[in-house]
């Protein structure tokens, strides 16, 4: 398979992964605090991770760490409590929508911070993308009134995380493989998140119940696939194309999302079908662009 055809690839099955971990959010926190949520998700993954690449922890060098560390903090360590805390608020589907704008922030940032250069072809895609995805979120706003959009804000700043992270892992992670990356992440991610997870109380206030053991299934297959496999997956996408192509996977999981939520209950409408299909040219025109 060429590279070319992985690319692509790994962008579908992200697509896929990712759109389906909001609703799995959603349904862990009725047996799990956010905090708690975030904090099992980082550990459960990090056991995972060590387990199948500790021994690729060996091929990072001492250079590397200080940007494993800004990747661990940006790309998963305050997104995790973030997205939490967000879908409290707001619908998952949403969450996922407002996750879109990663890659106009990949672009901004990449060209401002780390000295990218893009085509013109991809600035505008990425304003597609984010017309699609303002519909999206207005008809959504219109169809669900009641819901607290100041939790917006908590999805647009781990955005802009994820910005940094795919910027970075370009930029000065290149030369290292995908396993490593993301392994070396989740081995700086596990005192941390025990301490978290520690002084939330999961030890002292735990109760089994069907709730809790439903939240911890649902955690786990967040944190394997949604997670552990879906890092690995997508620094590998990184390496192999441009952080504007990686972070456009955002722009896809919310079509997974929504169609999620409607499973759930959701509400959706043709107005905002049809803003998914404004998207997905969006993401075709972005790389397309050479």
């Amino acid at each position: 398979m060429s590279s070319q055809q992985q690319k692509w690839l790994y962008l579908i099955v992200l697509s896929l992964v990712w759109g389906s971990s909001f609703i799995l959010i959603k349904k862990a926190l009725i047996g799990l605090t956010p905090i708690q949520l975030g904090a099992l998700r980082m550990l459960i993954t990090a056991v995972f991770l060590l387990l199948i690449g500790f021994k690729s922890i060996k091929k990072i060098q001492k250079k590397h760490w200080i940007y494993i560390l800004y990747t661990a903090l940006l790309g998963t360590f305050f997104p995790a409590f973030l997205f939490a805390f967000a879908i409290q608020g707001i619908d998952s589907s949403i969450s996922a929508i407002l996750n879109s704008l990663t890659p106009f922030n990949t672009f901004i940032f990449g060209a401002l911070v780390f000295g990218f250069s893009f085509k013109r072809k991809q600035f505008i895609g990425i304003l597609i993308g984010l017309i699609g995805t303002l519909i999206l979120i207005l008809k959504g706003a219109e169809l669900n009134p009641n819901q607290n959009y100041w939790y917006a804000l908590l999805v647009i700043i781990s955005s802009i995380g994820y910005a940094f992270n795919v910027n970075i892992v370009k930029k000065y992670l290149h030369d290292l493989d995908a396993l490593a990356i993301t392994a070396g992440n989740f081995l700086l991610l596990i005192v941390p998140a025990f301490l978290v997870l520690l002084f939330s109380g999961f030890f002292s206030s735990f109760e089994v119940n069907q709730e809790t053991t439903s939240a911890l299934g649902y955690i786990t297959i967040l944190s394997v696939v949604g997670t552990g496999i879906a890092k690995v997956m997508f620094n590998k996408m990184v390496h192999l194309s441009s952080p504007i192509f990686a972070s456009s996977v955002t722009y896809l999981i919310p079509i997974v999302a929504v169609m999620w939520g409607i499973i759930d209950g959701e509400k959706l409408s043709l107005v905002q079908l049809l803003a998914g299909g404004v998207i997905l040219f969006g993401v075709w025109l972005v790389n397309k662009a050479k």
